[in-house]
């Protein structure tokens, strides 16, 4: 009887010896197949490679298309926005998306308004890691060769600083301006100009303090203060940083609503005498 009971649990035809060998052979096929640690190492390694140059194409792209943070640099835009504050600017305007009165808008030096920036040396790996992480989107812009302002006339609008009331107006219409800092007028500079085909008119909400269109315009009829909209970046659409000033940027749409379009005023009124004021970026 006990023969036979091994033999049950042998199987037919096979040896405990037989047993044993299989059993054997199937914990060397697993071990075999087990990647070596040198392997595991490697798959790790590149998928780690595979994840970063996604996330950093995908942040390309992004930065590329359709936003980007930038650096504000100066004090030009204040109290809507003050030095070393981080803004992120939606790059389908202007292309897919209109600009309007009111936009807060990043763009291009067109015409060497700022001055040369001195570039700290922080040695070649340091600098090339920087350079490196702003191009693909990770770090904001500093700005070096962008400023930000506010779109205040469109192309065709009559501009005019200022009124019996001492504002601007906009195609004869007088516009209250609640983003400008707080003790500022809206411009000690006089002009009287009407916006060219394809170009806006900016100006900083500190308005004492802002280099912007009027001090561009030597000619004084805004052919040459008035930026270029293929110079536009995109529309500053909201402050990311620091985050206890985390807001959206409007563009106070009350303030223009009841400016008419263009060609609604005379282009021909007489400015008042113009005062000096000084500038800044």
């Amino acid at each position: 009887m006990a023969q036979d009971q091994s033999t049950a649990a042998t199987g037919p035809g096979e040896t405990d010896d037989q047993v044993g060998a299989d059993q054997y052979g199937a914990g060397a096929t697993t071990a075999a197949r087990r990647p070596t640690f040198g392997r595991r190492v490697f798959l790790a390694v590149r998928e780690f490679v595979v994840v970063v140059a996604m996330a950093l194409a995908l942040s390309f792209v992004v930065k590329t298309w359709l936003v980007q943070a930038f650096y504000i640099p100066s004090e030009s835009m204040e109290n809507t926005l003050v030095k070393n504050d981080r803004v992120i600017v939606n790059k389908l305007t202007p292309d897919l998306m209109k600009l309007q009165r009111g936009d807060v808008v990043v763009f291009s030096d067109p015409d060497h308004w700022l001055d040369p920036v001195p570039q700290t040396d922080h040695g070649p790996v340091l600098d090339g890691i920087r350079s490196t992480l702003i191009f693909v989107g990770l770090l904001p812009d500093p700005s070096d060769d962008h400023l930000i302002k506010r779109l205040i006339g469109m192309p065709g609008d009559h501009v005019v600083c200022c009124d019996t009331q001492g504002k601007l107006t906009v195609n004869g219409t007088p516009i209250t301006e609640p983003y400008i800092k707080s003790g500022v007028t809206p411009s000690d500079k006089r002009f009287d100009i009407t916006v060219p085909a394809g170009r806006i008119w900016v100006m900083g909400d500190n308005r004492s303090d802002s280099s912007d269109s009027r001090f561009h315009d030597p000619s004084g009829d805004g052919s040459e203060g008035s930026v270029p909209v293929s110079e536009v970046t995109g529309r500053a659409v909201a402050l990311v940083w620091p985050l206890n000033r985390l807001t959206w940027l409007s563009n106070d749409p009350a303030t223009f609503a009841d400016v008419p379009p263009p060609g609604s005023s005379p282009a021909t009124s007489t400015p008042k005498p113009s005062t000096p004021a000084s500038s800044a970026p």
